[in-house]
């Protein structure tokens, strides 16, 4: 099973739901378990599924977002993810095909990946309910897009031998390999929270969980098909970091609250020179002294606002720092910068205080989409007039405004006004906003 230069393929499907991140989580763990050095991708902003890609492989788990990524970034991240690996898996977000109206190769949909790249699609259908219209769903994607090669297909939440026969002979006039089939497994379902999974951090036996995994793929995918499927993956010369590094040493918090740091952006930020000095809020920890910024990504505060409430140490800390050097915030970390947090129970938290804003996850909202943001002045961003892409995912409602001067001008992914958004106070600025590239 040894390929003799990194290969690339994609797990995609009709839909979410499918099953991808169980079949990519199963190829990764079984083939690591066979020694095979794999690596993971996720296409499209996720925050999730790379954690658990990272526990299955062992190694971070980068986005490639071909919506806010410009084509040389994408292949610098490519790249380097099959430096030391001899297979990289890219799980699909959504549909193979779905994401926005764009230039051609720029819509956020891994099937650009798929046709840039000339990667197969390993095609992941959930069969049940379905027997010979299941060859229909697989001929359509195969003749959908011919820059995008379907290159098998893994049946998925089989109920019977019966059933799993019948669409293996309804494939066969498709010509697409059928690569395995997945009975309805419910013991491996991955528990979920309202922003989707559960961290792999917070997993009670991640071990345990990708074993099963790896005995699922032994059991019912045609591993040594699947990884002679795949294609080889171009060698390219390093992109400049997605967003230039704001100082030469970054402290940055990383713990269960905020867990939400783009790998390709740490990447980036090391390899221009800087260093990462990380802390813990819930463990009441304070940012590293001797940093240039700090910044609190996203996460899920609203499920700690208690505990970062009490957090005496971090929040002196914090406030401290904030007089004489850049904070940052990003979506979870821009509400915990504000001066209150509801929880879900509708009881309020004092926050940082940093800036004016309250937000509440007691009133919630989903606000979900691709962001292009116009820098309104200098900051930790980039100057003033730069353009970032990146998006929101949240349910937190911002419930008090404050009176804080924007941090950025707002549109969507066609073009739409949203209008001014985060805010600035003196060295600190944050929010809702996750940056995902510069826009070049």
């Amino acid at each position: 099973m040894s390929l003799s230069a990194p290969h690339g393929l994609i797990v995609g499907a009709p839909r979410s739901g499918a099953g991808k991140t169980t079949v990519t989580l199963a190829i990764l763990a079984a083939l690591r378990r066979r020694g095979v050095a794999v690596r993971a991708c996720k296409s499209g902003p996720d925050y999730i599924d790379p954690g658990f890609h990272a526990a299955a492989s062992g190694a971070p788990s980068p986005n490639l977002d071909s919506w806010a990524m410009a084509p040389a970034q994408l292949r610098a991240v490519l790249a380097k993810a099959g430096r030391d690996a001899s297979l990289v898996v890219i799980e699909s977000a959504m549909g193979l095909f779905d994401g926005v109206e764009s230039p051609p190769g720029r819509s956020g949909a891994a099937a650009d990946l798929a046709a840039a790249f000339g990667l197969p699609v390993l095609l992941v259908l959930d069969v049940s309910g379905q027997m010979q219209s299941a060859a229909a769903v697989a001929r359509g994607f195969a003749f959908h897009d011919k820059s995008v090669r379907i290159g098998g297909v893994v049946l998925n939440r089989v109920s019977s031998d019966r059933h799993r026969d019948g669409v293996v002979a309804a494939m066969r006039g498709t010509g697409l390999p059928v690569l395995g089939s997945i009975p309805r497994t419910p013991e491996i379902a991955l528990p979920e929270r309202h922003l989707g999974l559960v961290q792999a951090s917070e997993h009670d036996a991640p071990d345990g969980l990708m074993q099963r995994l790896a005995e699922l793929a032994e059991r019912h995918l045609d591993l040594d098909a699947i990884v002679a499927m795949a294609a080889p993956l171009a060698a390219d010369a390093p992109a400049a970091p997605a967003l230039p590094p704001s100082g030469q040493r970054i402290a940055l918090a990383y713990d269960d609250a905020f867990g939400f740091a783009y790998p390709h952006l740490l990447d980036g930020w090391r390899t221009a020179g800087a260093e990462l000095r990380f802390f813990s809020p819930l463990a009441d920890e304070a940012p590293d002294e001797g940093c240039d910024v700090c910044w609190l990504p996203g996460g899920y505060p609203e499920l700690h606002a208690a505990r970062l409430a009490a957090a005496a140490t971090f929040r002196a800390g914090v406030e401290r720092f904030a007089r004489t050097r850049p904070v940052h915030g990003e979506c979870g970390g821009y509400m915990v910068l504000g001066a209150g947090l509801e929880d879900a129970d509708g009881v309020r938290h004092e926050m940082l205080g940093l800036l004016g804003h309250a937000t509440s996850f007691a009133k919630r909202r989903l606000h979900l989409g691709y962001r292009r943001a116009t820098l309104i002045s200098d900051g930790v961003l980039g100057r003033a007039g730069g353009v970032l892409r990146g998006h929101e995912f949240h349910y937190a409602s911002l419930t008090e405004p404050g009176s804080d001067a924007p941090l950025a001008q707002l549109t969507d992914a066609a073009g739409r006004d949203l209008g001014h958004a985060g805010g600035r106070r003196g060295m600190v600025s944050g929010s809702f906003f996750h940056v995902v590239a510069t826009e070049t």
